[in-house]
């Protein structure tokens, strides 16, 4: 895999997560936050976060975790 073929797959998606990114690139997230990291120091791929809880709803448990999205910028 090479960063055009990330490149190519956030262009055509606009987003991703990075949990999506490994799946379809057959990497470990953490391989594939090394290369989003060249994209985004280039200034070409944005990182959000986003809270996700357990659904519970009682908000009494730290049942949350961070989801890591990935977007091409244009």
């Amino acid at each position: 895999m090479i960063l055009s073929d990330i490149k190519q797959y956030l262009k055509d998606r606009r987003q991703a997560s990075l949990n999506d990114l490994a799946v379809h690139f057959d990497t470990e997230p953490d391989a594939m936050r090394g290369m989003l990291d060249q994209w985004i120091s280039k200034g070409r791929v944005m990182k959000s976060e986003l809270q996700t809880t357990c659904g519970r709803g009682c908000s009494a448990c730290t049942c949350s975790e961070s989801l890591e999205i990935y977007e091409w910028r244009v």
